[in-house]
Parts: C-alpha cells; sequence; structure tokens
C-alpha cells in the first residue's frame, strides 16, 4: 500500500507536505471566508465543495505534470508561446472584464487569466535561454538581450490590465538572470532603465487619470455623465489610469487614525487591519472571524488577513513558513541538478510562486497598495489555482528526475 502511495506521491516530500499544508489551510479559510458567497446565493455548501473540487483537479494535475520527464517541458514551448500570444491579445480586444480590469477570457464556459499561462511561459523560456547561454564564467552577454526580447513583450501586454502581476513576473526574471550569472554590468543597467520607467509610468498614470478623491468624486461623476468624451490612444492604453492613481494616492497619504478611517471609501483596507489586531497570538480560531463579513475579497485577495484574524499570530508565521520551505527545497533541488535547464526552472517556479504570495502578503498587512494579487494555492480560485497546481507539479518533476540522477551517482 505504501510503495502505492509512494508511485503516486513521487518527487521531494517536503514539497509535497508543503503543498498539503497549503491545501487544507485554503480549503478551510475559504470556506470561513467565503460567508459573504454563501449568504446571498443561500448555498452553504456549494462554494466550498467547489473550492474543494478544485483544489482536487489542481492535484491530479501536479501529480500528471510531474510524470512528465523534464526534458519534454522545452518541446511544450512553442505551444505555450502560441497560448500565450493569443489570449493576451484576446484579452485585451475582447476579455471579459470585473469592474474596470479585462483580464479574464470565458471560453466554454471556463474562465481563466491568461497572465497566469504567459508568467509559466515566460520562466520556462528564460530558463531555456539561461541553460543555452552558459559559459565557464557565467552567462554570455548575448542572454540578457534574448530574454529581453521575450520578457518586455510580455510584460508589456499583461501590465496593461495587470500591472502587479507584470512588475512580478518582471522582478522574478530579474531574479533569474541574477541566479543565471547574467553579467551585473548588463544587470545593473536594467536596474536604472527600470527605476527610469517606473518614474515615467506613475508619472502618465497621474496625469492621464481620473482624480477620483472624496473632493472630486461627485463632479467626477457629472462630468462623465454630462459630457461623455472618446478615449484617445494614451488613455486606452491607460485606461485602468484611475483606478492605478487612486490606489497610489492612497498609500501615499499618511495612515489616518481609527477614528479618522471611512469604512465606506477604505473598506478593505480598514477591514483588513481590524482583523489583524483583534487576532492576537493564537487568533479567535477557524471559522469564528468576524471581517470577513466586511471584506469584499475575504477569500481572495485579503484572505491572509483572515487567516491572521482566525490563527494568530503563530498562524500567519506558520503560512510564511511555508512559503519560505518551499523556496528552500527549490534552491536545494537547483542545487542537486546536473543539467542548468531543470535547475533554472525549479528556482524560477518556485519564486514566481513566494514572490506572489509576499505581494498578497504585504497588502494583507498594508505594507504595499492593494494589487489583486491572490495568495498561491491559497485563495479561492479557478483555473489560477490549478496552473499554481502544475507549477508544483513542474517543480516535483525536477526534484524526482534529480534525485535519480543522484542515485544513479551514488550507485
Amino acid at each position: 500500500m505504501n510503495k502505492r502511495i509512494g508511485n503516486i506521491f513521487k518527487g521531494d516530500r517536503v514539497i509535497w507536505m508543503v503543498f498539503f499544508f497549503l491545501c487544507m489551510i485554503s480549503i478551510v479559510e475559504v470556506f470561513s471566508a467565503s460567508s459573504g458567497l454563501t449568504y446571498k446565493s443561500q448555498n452553504y455548501i456549494g462554494p466550498i465543495v467547489y473550492h474543494a473540487g478544485t483544489i482536487i483537479a489542481g492535484v491530479i494535475v501536479a501529480i500528471v505534470t510531474l510524470n512528465i520527464p523534464c526534458r519534454y517541458f522545452k518541446l511544450m514551448t512553442p505551444f505555450l508561446m502560441l497560448v500565450s500570444l493569443i489570449t493576451l491579445l484576446w484579452v485585451l480586444l475582447a476579455g471579459t472584464k470585473v469592474g474596470d480590469a479585462g483580464r479574464w477570457i470565458n471560453l466554454f464556459g471556463f474562465t481563466f487569466q491568461p497572465s497566469e499561462i504567459a508568467k509559466g511561459t515566460v520562466v520556462l523560456i528564460v530558463a531555456q535561454i539561461l541553460a543555452a547561454m552558459q559559459r565557464d564564467n557565467g552567462a554570455d552577454r548575448n542572454a540578457f538581450k534574448w530574454i529581453m526580447w521575450i520578457t518586455l513583450p510580455a510584460c508589456f501586454l499583461i501590465g496593461l490590465e495587470n500591472l502587479s502581476t507584470s512588475a512580478m513576473l518582471f522582478a522574478v526574471v530579474f531574479l533569474m538572470m541574477f541566479i543565471g550569472l547574467v553579467p551585473l554590468r548588463q544587470l545593473g543597467k536594467l536596474a536604472g532603465a527600470i527605476i527610469l520607467l517606473g518614474v515615467f509610468a506613475i508619472s502618465m498614470v497621474m496625469i492621464v487619470g481620473h482624480d477620483t478623491s472624496e473632493d472630486n468624486e461627485e463632479l467626477t461623476k457629472v462630468e462623465q455623465v454630462e459630457q461623455p468624451k472618446k478615449k484617445n490612444a494614451i488613455e486606452k492604453m491607460f485606461h485602468r489610469a484611475d483606478t492605478w492613481k487612486s490606489r497610489i494616492k492612497k498609500f501615499g497619504k499618511p495612515k489616518p487614525t481609527p477614528q479618522e478611517y471611512d469604512l465606506d471609501k477604505d473598506a478593505q483596507v480598514a477591514h483588513a487591519n481590524i482583523a489583524i489586531v483583534s487576532s492576537g497570538v493564537i487568533g479567535k480560531g477557524p471559522g469564528k472571524s468576524t471581517e470577513r463579513d466586511f471584506l469584499s475579497q475575504a477569500f481572495s485577495d485579503f484572505i491572509y488577513a483572515i487567516i491572521i484574524e482566525e490563527l494568530g499570530i503563530i498562524g500567519a508565521f506558520f503560512v510564511v513558513f511555508l512559503y519560505i520551505i518551499l523556496l528552500y527545497r527549490c534552491a536545494r533541488i537547483a542545487s542537486r541538478c546536473e543539467n542548468n535547464f531543470p535547475a533554472f526552472l525549479a528556482m524560477g517556479l518556485g519564486l514566481l510562486l513566494v514572490i506572489q504570495a509576499i505581494f498578497n502578503m504585504m497588502v494583507a498587512v498594508g505594507l504595499a497598495p492593494v494589487t489583486g494579487q491572490p495568495l498561491p494555492l491559497i485563495s479561492k480560485g479557478g483555473t489560477s489555482t490549478i496552473i499554481n497546481c502544475a507549477y508544483i507539479g513542474a517543480i516535483l518533476s525536477v526534484s524526482r528526475s534529480a534525485k535519480m540522477k543522484r542515485d544513479e551517482n551514488i550507485g
């Protein structure tokens, strides 16, 4: 029996344990945080059954992926590039909008974000470039050029609808190049260019974006009703500038005192803070959150605040510890690989998951502006959860092949 289970759950056992704990935390906390959905639908078991089914489907995808030899991932690159390009253009032209963001595609009843596929595809391509262009003293200087040819267009297309995801992906690629020993001079120039580009992008957002602050909100609504204007090319490109400008201004303002908080205009941040402050060391206990009823994205963007409220500081540190262990194990797996490609792939996918987790947790505790990034493998999701599970499966595939080679060398 144990042998059969071992044949199914192959690969690094520590990553499997981390994956298991994250999935269990997800099922418990999403069930608790979905009270708003259950109240509206009067279906108290439906949302968690759907989410548990998604987790189970993700585990199956992870098992299938880990059984794919790592060398075959390279063969999938042209197909994934084509799918990523088509779907990213599709979502820009005819994406399904939620709020002011058109990040989703509805296909045969399934809704997914093309950026989720594009992220993994870019990491896969960068890993291949770094592996193919490694020299005795590090990566060839031309590797930087080829990586930029792939990364910049992808980040631009993603960033038009999802700026935080674009920034996160670029950070992952930058770290992969650092690990891949791309010349520091090139990375230094890139860092300088990023700073200048960031200043330019923020300036454009502040110029193009309309002021939706409290003082001008009613005036803006009247202007939109009375004087509808056709948007020019720049305004179409920066159509989310209003949202970005609002988030930048809110984050840049001095933090108000508890008495000064406007629970209508700053509901998400305010109730996330209340959840964290009221948690204590051990929390209120699973399923006993009160702020989940006031947070509109309690089961997604702000689920870490609900975890802190219910599981306390201990639970919060435990979740952080799981992601640290995941990244550490990815580094250990990479160090055991005899070939460069699987090593870079494992590190890239590990960084992709962990950096997104850091983004989400920083938003929840007020250290970063609201970005809309879910907590990987914990937040409620559909295809995003399944794709993250596929990333875990790819890491496990690398760990499996690295372990087999290590055993052969020992033998």
